[in-house]
């Protein structure tokens, strides 16, 4: 990693004094679920900071997996990576549009796959904005280079590994809403039962940002949500959600808080919640 890394979140400032910099590839990697209508590409065309390329999760994903942005195999992501005109000297610094939603999933697959110089930018598209950045609809295209992954870290769980987490009562936390946690209200992904997995706590991702800038809580308070969920952050934690995306917002802030025993289920609710052979628990 570069010796000038300044670590898994920058802000519109160091961007904006940083956003030319030779070595820095910015990507836009929002996500829009199917029934919010809106087209994260169309959107990226229309409006997006300088110098920036669309980093597309359902492309980098698993071909072979029926379920959307699915974690690839090693060699996929590698090469997909390379296609954008990454390589293993480029600082990454992912951004989405609402502010905090899915750029923190880049974050993570690149760590995974034991790359750490990559950085999401505080508050996004939205803070971007709030503070006059520039917004632009030129395309910033890069030649192909080739990148590479040394290792695969312990940073995914898969469906058996959080069933027996399940049964044995260890640490799990769900980042979807309150409703959708309890199954109060309607799941987003059709043939999803309402609830949860058993024994999961549940912490809100937006919880964990401000609600106006979207920039992550400072450490205390991030700290103080995760008590309040009734979660141990001293112990191994499970992380989900509804996909796969969000429960990665909770892997940035306990990162942040100097804890990194966690794994982020990629099925999360759109798998589980289908799976009839799959226990739920549900307060509705």
């Amino acid at each position: 990693m570069s010796p000038n890394y300044p670590g898994p979140l920058v802000s519109t400032q160091w961007l904006t004094e940083h956003l030319y910099d030779a070595n820095l590839c910015i990507v836009d990697a929002t996500v829009h679920l199917p029934d919010t209508g809106r087209d994260a590409r169309v959107e990226f065309l229309e409006q997006h900071i300088p110098n920036s390329i669309f980093f597309d999760l359902s492309d980098i994903a698993d071909p072979e997996n029926p379920l959307p942005r699915k974690v690839p195999n090693k060699q996929i992501f590698c090469t997909k990576v390379g296609d954008l005109g990454i390589d293993n000297n480029t600082h990454v610094v992912a951004y989405d549009t609402p502010g905090l939603y899915s750029a923190a999933r880049v974050w993570w697959l690149f760590r995974l796959y034991g790359y750490d110089n990559v950085s999401i930018l505080d508050g996004g598209l939205t803070h971007w904005r709030q503070h006059g950045g520039e917004i632009t609809t030129q395309l910033s295209p890069r030649e192909p280079r080739i990148f590479e992954a040394e290792i695969t870290r312990d940073l995914l769980a898969l469906k058996d590994d959080v069933l027996k987490a399940s049964s044995l009562g260890k640490e799990i936390l769900d980042a979807r809403t309150p409703g959708r946690f309890s199954g109060q209200e309607p799941d987003r992904y059709p043939g999803a039962r309402p609830g949860h997995i058993p024994r999961s706590h549940n912490l809100y991702w937006a919880h964990l940002l401000h609600p106006e800038t979207r920039e992550l809580l400072p450490k205390e308070k991030l700290i103080q949500r995760f008590s309040e969920s009734g979660i141990n952050i001293d112990n191994p934690l499970i992380l989900t959600c509804g996909s796969g995306v969000t429960a990665c917002i909770l892997a940035l802030a306990l990162d942040q808080i100097g804890r990194h025993e966690w794994r982020i289920y990629d099925g999360s609710w759109d798998e589980w919640g289908r799976d009839h052979d799959l226990p739920v628990e549900s307060n509705a």
